[in-house]
C-alpha cells in the first residue's frame, strides 16, 4: 500500500495568506521538520515551515497548563476568530502582555516596520483614549501582570510623561517602555526621568546589531552611537533593560552569541528578546530566504552561547 512522505501531526485553523479565508490546516512531520499545509478553494495550496526541531516542538505542549480566563470578556462571537476583535468569550486565555498603542507615528521610518510607523504616519491617541484602553485592560484583568507602552515610538507623544502617570495610578504590577533609545541618549534628563518611575518599570530597547549596514537596512540609519549613548546612561542609573533583537536569517543571525555577551556586562540589561523578522508592512524581505522559526532562533542561541544547554531554553506558560 503507498505511504505518505509525512507524518501527519495534528489539525489546526488558519488563514489563506492571500484573501485571508478562514482554512482547515494539517500539521505535519516531512524530513525531521514540522510544516503546516493548507489549501484555499480560490488560491490553492500553501506549506509553511514552522519549527526545524520535531523533539522540542513536540516537548512544549508539555507546558500547558489550564487556562486563565479575563475577569470580564469584551464582546460576543459574530464572525469567529480571528474575525472578531478583542476578548470575546471563545478566548480560552486572558492577555498575558498588553499592549497599548499611544501613537502611530515615529521619529523613524524602519524598512523593517509592520506597523508602517512614520513621522508623518497617523495621529497621537489623545490622553482620554490612552486612559480608556488602560482602564479597559484592568476591567478584564484586575491588576495586569504586564502592561507595554508602544507605539509607534511612544517617546515622541507630546504628553508622553503624563501618559507614565496615568499608568502609574493604575494597579498594574509591572509597566514596560517599547523604545528605539534615541530620546533617552539624545534629550538631556530624560533618561533620569524615566528612572523616576521605577522600580516595576522597565526599558524595551530596540538593538538589533552591532553592525551598521544591518541597523541601515533594518532601520534605515546608522543608530550604533545612539545605542552606546542609550545604554551608557542607562547602565549609570541601573534603570532595568530589556534589549530586543530583530533576527533576520542571513543578516544578523550570527550575532546572537556577541549580543548575549555584550547584555551580560550591561548593569542595566535584565533579558534579551530575539524576535524574528515580521514579513508584513513595509518589510518586503523574502520570506523563503530569510525567515527564521523558534526552533532556529533557539538552536542559534546554543550553539554561539555556551553558557547555556538545551533545558535552560523552554516555554513560560502564562
Amino acid at each position: 500500500m503507498p505511504v505518505r512522505n509525512y507524518t501527519y501531526y495534528d489539525y489546526t485553523i488558519s488563514l489563506c495568506p492571500t484573501c485571508l479565508s478562514r482554512v482547515g490546516a494539517k500539521i505535519i512531520i516531512e524530513d525531521e521538520q514540522v510544516f503546516m499545509t493548507k489549501n484555499c478553494p480560490d488560491h490553492g495550496f500553501f506549506k509553511t515551515l514552522i519549527a526545524t526541531d520535531v523533539d522540542y516542538y513536540k516537548n512544549i505542549r508539555n507546558y500547558n497548563k489550564a487556562s486563565e480566563t479575563p475577569l470580564k470578556f469584551d464582546n460576543e462571537v459574530h464572525y469567529g476568530c480571528p474575525y472578531d476583535c478583542g476578548l470575546c468569550v471563545d478566548h480560552e486565555q486572558h492577555s498575558c502582555l498588553s499592549i497599548v498603542e499611544v501613537t502611530d507615528r515615529c521619529n523613524l521610518t524602519c524598512p523593517t516596520c509592520y506597523a508602517m510607523s512614520s513621522p508623518h504616519y497617523g495621529r497621537h491617541r489623545s490622553l482620554e483614549e490612552i486612559e480608556q484602553m488602560f482602564d479597559k485592560i484592568v476591567e478584564s484583568e484586575g491588576e495586569p501582570d504586564v502592561v507595554q507602552i508602544s507605539g509607534g515610538e511612544p517617546t515622541i507623544h507630546p504628553d508622553f510623561f503624563k501618559i507614565l502617570d496615568i499608568a502609574k495610578t493604575k494597579p498594574i504590577k509591572h509597566l514596560m517602555l517599547n523604545t528605539n533609545g534615541i530620546r533617552i541618549a539624545n534629550d538631556p534628563g530624560f533618561a533620569e526621568q524615566l528612572a523616576t518611575y521605577a522600580p516595576e518599570f522597565e526599558i524595551y530597547l530596540q538593538f538589533d546589531s552591532f553592525r551598521p549596514s544591518v541597523l541601515e537596512k533594518f532601520r534605515g540609519k546608522d543608530l550604533t552611537d545612539v545605542r552606546k549613548k542609550a545604554i551608557d546612561k542607562l547602565n549609570a542609573l541601573n534603570l532595568s533593560t530589556t534589549l530586543v533583537v530583530v533576527l533576520e536569517k542571513g543578516t544578523n543571525d550570527d550575532e546572537i552569541g556577541k549580543i548575549l555577551e555584550y547584555a551580560l556586562q550591561q548593569r542595566c540589561v535584565r533579558g534579551v528578546t530575539f524576535q524574528p523578522v515580521e514579513i508584513a508592512g513595509r518589510n518586503a524581505t523574502d520570506a523563503q530566504q530569510h525567515k527564521m522559526t523558534l526552533t532556529e532562533v533557539r538552536q542559534e542561541i546554543l550553539n554561539q552561547y555556551s553558557l547555556l544547554d538545551p533545558h535552560d531554553i523552554i516555554p513560560v506558560p502564562c
